[in-house]
């Protein structure tokens, strides 16, 4: 004799396992909805903005903590020597710049510990490093979300100029001495530059500036010297040159 289960087709085997992977279907979809939600919410452009300013903050706090100025008056560990201290030297320059370590005196740090040839390579393979690492941080976690504010006409001005003609802008923008390392970084990751020109204008506008700091830092022991005199004098004349524009401009803009 056939049961209900056999004269009805299969009909109560079949309901429970057809409810059954609708269930399983439905926890499963549930899970993977919310992952998606929170894997947008953590990768949208403010989240990662206020990422990119955790990182900067936890770095400031860690150079304070460090101070790497004693560099000046301790020097370098006695444990490294020649060619591998100008390389962790230049590797630790770049971390400190990204953490808003003021260049002038790791340049000086530069000369006065590996003198002025050695010193000037570390420091400006250190600059492109940490420019490089700025830009990267800029690009990834900061440009999606400010691009959309700059709607002002100066701000609109500069992203076109950078965008537009990246190499020679910023090449300006590393001659002159009164622009901040790290906002030129920052403001060149929110444009549309290319890495190339960055770090390539990065290098090569930041030799005269950086040459002279390591000179002088590199002679500091002898301040009357000739080349320590001409090193000051190549730190002091572009920034009163700065000074002097950037007054300028100020009045022009003022009187408009």
């Amino acid at each position: 004799m056939l049961d209900a289960t056999t004269r009805s087709g299969g009909t109560a085997t079949v309901a429970p396992t057809a409810a059954a992977t609708e269930l399983a279907l439905t926890a499963a979809t549930v899970p993977t909805g919310l992952a998606a939600r929170c894997s947008r919410v953590l990768l949208s452009p403010w989240s990662r903005l206020s990422l990119l300013v955790a990182l900067l903050v936890a770095a400031g706090t860690t150079v304070l903590l460090l101070e790497p100025q004693r560099l000046l008056a301790d020097g370098w560990p006695p444990q490294l020597g020649g060619a591998a201290a100008a390389l962790v030297f230049a590797v630790a320059y770049g971390l400190c710049t990204v953490a808003f370590v003021p260049r002038p005196l790791l340049n000086l740090a530069a000369g006065a510990l590996f003198g002025s040839q050695i010193g000037l390579g570390a420091a400006l393979a250190g600059t492109v490093l940490g420019a490089g690492i700025s830009f990267t941080l800029g690009r990834m976690l900061g440009q999606d979300a400010l691009r959309p504010l700059l709607r002002g006409r100066w701000l609109k001005a500069a992203d076109g100029q950078l965008s537009r003609h990246g190499f020679r802008s910023m090449l300006a923008v590393r001659l002159f001495p009164g622009v901040p390392f790290a906002a030129a970084n920052y403001c060149a990751a929110v444009s549309r530059m290319g890495y190339v020109p960055f770090l390539l204008a990065t290098a090569l506008g930041s030799i005269p500036n950086t040459a002279a700091y390591v000179v002088a830092g590199a002679r500091a022991s002898t301040p009357t010297s000739p080349a320590f005199l001409i090193a000051m004098a190549a730190i002091a004349v572009p920034a009163l040159v700065g000074a002097v524009v950037a007054w300028r401009k100020r009045h022009h803009l003022k009187r408009r």
